[in-house]
């Protein structure tokens, strides 16, 4: 506590941290020099940095210089003390005093409601805190270089987010401001930032998801992003390695996956694999994740495919596919094909290789409930892996994969234990430019009365206000660009871990089995016929009777073990 009555900090607490190593000397007086090129903007210095106000120097007995840094004291401790608290949520919350006025700060107009919602509502006060203040440092050419929950801090006097004393904050311009140096130092501006805004991406990820808060997750979750594999892609890998009986209920995803995966693409933005792929603080605070309901945010296009795709991705979850859910899944595939931005071949043989996990099939479903086969086959997961032989030319190898279980016995409903077995039917293709005609067809009370006029219905369900300023066309197309797959013979393979018997008509058996169940596409390769929706994440393929085939990108966590 200051005591001198002269001083501009009389009766108000300070922290002298004293400096012993050369680095921390050196981390000191560069926050001394950070101080004097924020002054000119105190106010927002005092709100998101931890304010310096000085320093004492003096010689010890020793010899050695003694250096100690004076910095404002703000009572509170890191953000990664807060969320590690068993009553973390309820503790934030009252020390940052939440209040209708202060959520209207983040566009919501309520307070209280399930816990979901109000982990929700503070990670947006908090993380537009954090990015106002990271903004604060590049508007005036400076890069954190530090920023993690540990050096982050909560101040219950202002109930800003404070980024640190900026010990560590680089220049973008090392020699100067003039204008060659300018240009010459913008890649460095860019890697910069771009850094930060990957912290931050980190920060977020260990706010939602708790889970992450553990040293060995949060490993395999860096070792995934380290690899290369596209952050959009983060959902598919973590469901995988997230415990489903997590003590965090798995709040997390559900806070990510709310308004059509906003969240998600959002973390995909502030993780992208290339630098320049990043978003930006302002972008970021633009996004509709952090923006409350009472705030109506013109979604970009790339946010509207991102929302048909993730709402499609969670309906095929629920696997209860009624009449209703089939005409909504088959819907918003049309859109997607619509609004595919990836149409060019070259950008097909760019997001084609890698593995896709099946999720939905627009065709027929047949399972084993109502019917009486003579060898029970309980499917899995059906993927279909893509690889390119060379980048001279446009062939593809294909190869789908269907792991199942042949259930022994008669009490297969309640009992699934069997053999385990895997299916996997092999083809070539080559990739070419083609377009998916839509058919106008007349009324007419012929033979098939019931034929669905697919271009007159999807036309008249996009005609509503709700679509028609999202749909790039003045007038519905008769026709849209599609790469076309032309295949080759096909080999099939069966691989069983125990043999059943040795007659060979019960492995045939199985074959036929998983033919009724598995779309007829996913056996007979030949069958597929364009693709009509493509990018980092979903992919939509049509076969030879118009059935649109969806599936996701698949990634292996136990390579990242």
């Amino acid at each position: 506590m200051v005591k001198d009555t002269s001083s501009l900090l009389y009766n108000s607490r300070v922290v002298l941290r004293r400096l012993m190593s050369a680095q921390a000397q050196r981390r000191g007086k560069r926050a001394i020099e950070v101080l004097k090129k924020l002054v000119r903007r105190r106010l927002m210095y005092h709100s998101y940095s931890m304010q310096v106000h000085g320093y004492i120097s003096s010689a010890t007995s020793s010899g050695r210089v003694s250096f100690t840094l004076v910095h404002g004291y703000h009572g509170s401790f890191s953000l990664r003390h807060w969320l590690e608290q068993s009553d973390w949520l309820p503790t934030l919350e009252a020390t940052l005093a939440l209040d209708e006025e202060s959520v209207r700060r983040v566009g919501d107009d309520t307070v209280g409601g399930p816990a979901v919602s109000r982990q929700l509502r503070l990670i947006r006060i908090l993380m537009r805190d954090l990015l106002i203040g990271v903004n604060y440092l590049h508007s005036h050419g400076l890069a954190h270089t530090e920023l993690r929950l540990e050096n982050v801090h909560i101040s219950p006097v202002d109930r800003h987010i404070k980024v640190g004393i900026l010990g560590n904050a680089a220049d973008f311009y090392e020699d100067g401001s003039n204008a060659s140096t300018l240009d010459n130092n913008i890649r460095r501006r860019e890697m910069m930032i771009a850094f930060d805004m990957r912290c931050v991406g980190f920060m977020m990820a260990k706010m939602v998801m708790r889970e992450l808060m553990d040293p060995s997750v949060f490993t395999k979750f860096k070792s995934f992003l380290t690899k290369g594999n596209d952050p959009s892609c983060l959902r598919e890998f973590l469901l995988q390695i997230l415990n489903k009986n997590s003590t965090f209920r798995n709040a997390g995803l559900q806070i990510l996956d709310r308004n059509w995966g906003a969240g998600w693409n959002l973390l995909s933005l502030l993780l992208a694999t290339k630098p320049s792929k990043r978003i930006s603080c302002l972008d970021a605070l633009r996004h509709p994740f952090l923006c409350g309901p009472r705030w109506k945010v013109v979604p970009s296009m790339d946010i509207i495919r991102w929302g048909l795709g993730s709402t499609a991705v969670r309906i095929s979850e629920e696997y209860i596919y009624g009449q209703p859910q089939r005409r909504r899944l088959a819907h918003f595939i049309e859109l997607m094909e619509m609004l595919n931005s990836h149409s060019r071949p070259k950008n097909w043989l760019e997001f084609l290789p890698g593995k896709w996990r099946l999720l939905y099939c627009t065709g027929r479903h047949i399972g084993l409930t109502l019917r009486q086969p003579p060898t029970r086959v309980l499917v899995g997961d059906v993927h279909l892996t893509i690889s390119r032989s060379s980048k001279l030319n446009t062939a593809l190898s294909f190869a789908s994969d269907v792991d199942f279980r042949v259930m022994l016995g008669q009490n297969w409903p309640h009992d699934k234990t069997g053999v385990n077995g895997k299916m996997q039917v092999n083809s070539s293709f080559r990739l070419t430019a083609g377009r998916r005609l839509y058919l106008k067809e007349e009324k007419t009370t012929g033979q098939f009365p019931w034929s669905p006029n697919t271009h007159d219905s999807l036309a008249q369900k996009l005609a509503g206000k709700k679509w028609r300023k999202v749909i790039p066309f003045e007038e519905f197309p008769m026709s849209l660009p599609v790469a076309k797959l032309g295949s080759s013979d096909i080999e099939v393979t069966l691989n069983l871990g125990d043999p059943l018997n040795k007659d060979v008509s019960v492995a045939g058996n199985v074959v036929q089995e998983v033919r009724v169940q598995v779309p007829p596409e996913m056996f007979d390769l030949t069958k597929l016929v364009c693709g009509t929706y493509v990018d980092s994440r979903l992919l939509v393929l049509r076969g030879v009777n118009g059935s649109a085939l969806l599936f996701t990108r698949s990634c292996d966590a136990v390579n990242l073990r």
